[in-house]
């Protein structure tokens, strides 16, 4: 098991990292808000605890909160500039965002190192670490759909009227999305780059709003449970396969293609629709008590023929 471990831990880690970024992006889908900020934040948090943790001497856990936090508040500012867009619209310009912080990085001089980004920002963060820092951000996933509050969440999507009709704050709710997928995405960046030691700008780019999507589409953004079968699959299938590394746009491409069409909700969706299924042909089909008399048979029978006497045409002789 150590051995596996140690010759898997590049791709462990990978798969984290890789989540973390999804659950960025799955929050707000969850709630119904198609936004993709969270890969813009991923490259705040990343720059923000690269700068300082090299420009300004700051440790591994404080240039990793000082980055995690600016990013949930950018974003959260980015919400309430643009809560009232929907759909595509608001999916553009999120994507715009990312964008934009892309170009600002390659862009910054000395400060973001341009567009050979920056090196040598190796914090003190093991697996260990991450793999507690995505518990503690999964737990509170978990409680968020869970109760009467992950009920709420689902109304909001689902129905935004019937939400305002019931009292729910809607325009809140989605802006704490901004601010939740801020954070979540901040902390990946922050993350990943202490592992990695270095970030540039062709890290912060379209590529990565594809991989969040990628993830959600094939493992499904009704729940954290889907984001981690889908980081899961995108991550550990070059090492399964090792043919995809050399044909990776295009397998993910088809990949992607056929979930949307064959499977709308993902691989847990289907899971889930499998179980309901089962569990509804369990509920209407019980089986019989002991003792109990057999059910009586479905198909009619045909009536017994009469047996009362005809009487005689003919009188007597």
């Amino acid at each position: 098991m150590i051995d596996w471990y140690t010759a898997n831990s590049v791709v462990i880690q990978a798969t984290m990292t890789t989540l973390l970024l999804a659950l960025s992006i799955q929050l707000p889908l969850r709630m119904g808000v198609f936004s993709f900020a969270g890969v813009g934040c991923f490259g705040i948090g990343g720059y923000t605890a690269a700068i300082a943790f090299t420009k300004f001497g700051m440790g591994t856990w404080t240039a990793v909160a000082f980055g995690t936090v600016l990013a949930g508040v950018l974003c959260y500012l980015l919400g309430l500039l643009v809560h009232k867009l929907t759909g595509l619209y608001l999916g553009m310009a999120t994507i715009a965002f990312a964008l934009i912080v892309s170009v600002v990085a390659t862009n910054g001089g000395s400060l973001t190192g341009g567009a050979s980004g920056l090196f040598g920002a190796l914090g003190g963060i093991t697996n260990l670490h991450v793999f507690l820092l995505l518990a503690v951000v999964i737990i509170g996933l978990a409680i968020s759909e869970a109760g009467r509050f992950g009920r709420k969440i689902d109304t909001v999507r689902e129905d935004p009227e019937l939400a305002v009709a019931l009292g729910i704050n809607v325009t809140r709710y989605r802006k704490l999305t901004f601010l939740a997928s801020g954070l979540i995405g901040g902390l990946a960046g922050a993350v990943t780059t202490l592992l990695r030691s270095t970030i540039t700008p062709a890290e912060v780019n379209f590529h990565l709003v594809v991989v969040a999507l990628t993830v959600i589409i094939i493992g499904g953004s009704s729940s954290w449970l889907g984001a981690f079968i889908g980081a899961v699959f995108i991550t550990w299938l070059p090492t399964v396969l090792s043919f995809v590394a050399e044909w990776e746009p295009i397998i993910y491409g088809f990949v992607v293609a056929l979930a949307a069409i064959f499977l709308p909700g993902g691989i847990l969706g289907l899971v889930k629709d499998l179980r309901h299924r089962r569990g509804a042909r369990r509920g209407s089909t019980p089986p019989p008590e002991e003792g109990a008399a057999a059910p009586p048979d479905d198909e009619p029978h045909a009536p017994e023929p009469s047996r009362t006497p005809v009487p005689s045409q003919g009188g007597a002789l």
